[in-house]
């Protein structure tokens, strides 16, 4: 009899929740194996204390009236004010006729506007789509208002001349409209027909065609992984957390709605990321943006967590030698990260540790059928994780999002592209992604193998490989002091031969995209370059 996934109530009370999955897939698996594919691939069952987001934060609104819920250059706003605001937001955003279920552009930047916008937005019952509209070409902001069908569209003042609009859609300057003090004197209640499935967020990721897809990620997408640890990362009332990341990147939901749903301080940066790091007790970032930070200035940090790219060892290393460090993994549509790991100085290998609660990860053939423990395939997520799908894009969202046949009903899992397996330990080793597998005079290569054999030199900050023909490879490496041939028998202790670069960049510093990962278009047009100078 085939049974589907339910919660053992009985083992909750007891504190031993477990996932139970549906045996009749399992069936071409020994016992053994079996125990190991449940064991491994679930999280714990927790319950989130909150299930909205907005309410979460209206709980310190009312226990801390005074506690200062973020600073941004001189400007500071405590619990009270900030709820405040955001109730006359959302009196605006009412006004001007948005609905629960509507969704609302926040084209601005970083700033305690941007905090009044995003839980205005929330309170009505709408999903907020960030964007920095300072550095996103207008024609992407076109494409994000027409897919999402945006009609109302917060912004800044300075910013304004940015947004495309067309007719019948509005455009409000948070900034003017906060200092007209509109709305005062009147109370507002949260919209009641909200629920944990309503969409919290859009985020726009990098498409296949060449404009951005909108991921559509739910309140209870996030509570999942920001109200529940290891994901809450101990946010509590008396810690900073920083802000540091661009608003349109599925980790700086982490950073700002992890903060004021749990009673902490934002630190909301300038240019300066140092500057606000060294205020911060935590930090959330990608690993080329912590690698920007001088960690003999951070050793007050109490905890840090890393996702988005593949973390240097060097890198964790030097983190957990002070802090709680975590390196994590998933991509937007598991709703941030959706496996972490705390690495712990003299850990030999990198990982990205375990499902997060509620959560399950699948390692699977091209049958989809489960992987032994020890074999690498390519890594599924179920669970209260998997979002709501593509907006707009039925086509993309059924090849990337298919029912769960291992937990039934009507769960769905994601086909996440990143490739790994499970050690014995029961934790997820990373070995990049299915389009990180490249072939080179014949040989299958794993591009990641490379640049981690890269960064076990000591001396090595960062390093990536990068396919630039069918005979070539090409690796970046910081800094540029960094000895060539240290590198090269790096590679060739640790690799087979056909897996040495022909080329070999150093770098000051790896470039950037605007979301703080290391930009690779960039490094392809300087090793484009290289090459030419090499043939002329």
């Amino acid at each position: 009899m085939t049974t589907t996934i339910k919660f053992n109530l009985k083992q909750r009370k007891e504190g031993l929740p477990k996932i139970l999955f549906i045996k009749s897939k399992l069936k071409h698996l020994s016992t053994k194996e079996q125990k190991q594919f449940e064991a491994f691939g679930q999280g714990p069952v927790v319950a989130p204390e909150h299930s909205l987001i907005h309410q979460a934060f209206e709980k310190y609104a009312l226990l801390q009236p005074s506690a200062l819920a973020a600073t941004h250059l001189d400007q500071s706003i405590t619990y009270a004010e900030l709820d405040e605001k955001a109730n006359q937001m959302a009196m605006k955003l009412i006004e001007l006729g948005v609905k629960p279920g509507d969704r609302v552009g926040l084209f601005v930047e970083r700033s305690t506007a941007m905090l009044v916008g995003i839980l205005g937005i929330l309170k009505v019952g709408a999903a907020y789509i960030p964007q920095d509209a300072r550095i996103t070409p207008t024609v992407q902001l076109r494409h994000i208002i027409e897919s999402s069908d945006v009609k109302v569209i917060l912004t800044l003042s300075h910013l304004k001349h940015r947004i495309p609009l067309a007719s019948g859609q509005s455009c409000v300057s948070i900034d003017r409209f906060l200092k007209r003090n509109e709305y005062s004197n009147q109370a507002f209640m949260s919209n009641q027909l909200i629920k944990a499935q309503s969409s919290c967020f859009i985020l726009y990721t990098s498409g296949t065609t060449g404009m951005p897809n909108g991921v559509d990620v739910t309140h209870q997408n996030v509570s999942n992984i920001i109200m529940t640890p290891p994901g809450n990362l101990g946010m509590k009332p008396g810690l900073k957390v920083s802000q540091l990341l661009n608003i349109s990147f599925d980790m700086a939901a982490w950073e700002i709605l992890g903060a004021l749903t749990h009673g902490a301080t934002l630190i909301i940066r300038d240019n300066d990321i140092q500057k606000a790091a060294k205020q911060a007790d935590i930090i959330i970032a990608t690993p080329s943006v912590l690698a920007k930070l001088n960690p003999s200035e951070m050793t007050h940090v109490k905890v840090a967590a890393v996702a988005g790219e593949p973390c240097p060892k060097t890198l964790a290393d030097t983190w957990s030698s002070f802090s709680t460090f975590y390196n994590c993994c998933g991509p937007t549509e598991t709703t941030i990260v959706n496996t972490m790991h705390q690495h712990r100085l003299g850990t030999q290998k990198m990982s990205i540790g375990k499902p997060t609660p509620n959560n399950t990860v699948y390692i699977l053939d091209e049958n989809m059928l489960p992987c032994k423990i020890g074999e690498i395939g390519e890594m599924w997520a179920g669970g209260d994780c998997v979002s709501a799908g593509y907006i707009k894009n039925d086509k993309l969202t059924n090849e990337r999002y298919k029912p769960d046949p291992f937990l039934g009903g009507k769960r769905m899992m994601f086909r996440t592209r990143d490739l790994g397996r499970w050690n014995e330990n029961g934790e997820l080793e990373h070995f990049g992604r299915t389009d990180d597998q490249v072939k080179i005079n014949g040989f299958r290569i794993e591009l990641d193998s490379i640049s981690t054999a890269i960064e076990s030199v000591k001396s090595c900050h960062q390093a990536v490989t990068l396919k630039l023909d069918n005979k070539n490879l090409v690796a970046f490496v910081s800094p540029k002091s960094i000895d060539l041939e240290q590198v090269k028998s790096a590679i060739a202790d640790l690799l087979p031969y056909y897996c040495a670069p022909s080329m070999i960049i150093k770098l000051d510093e790896l470039p950037m995209t605007a979301r703080g990962k290391v930009d690779k278009k960039a490094l392809t047009v300087l090793a484009v370059k290289e090459q030419e100078k090499k043939n002329d």
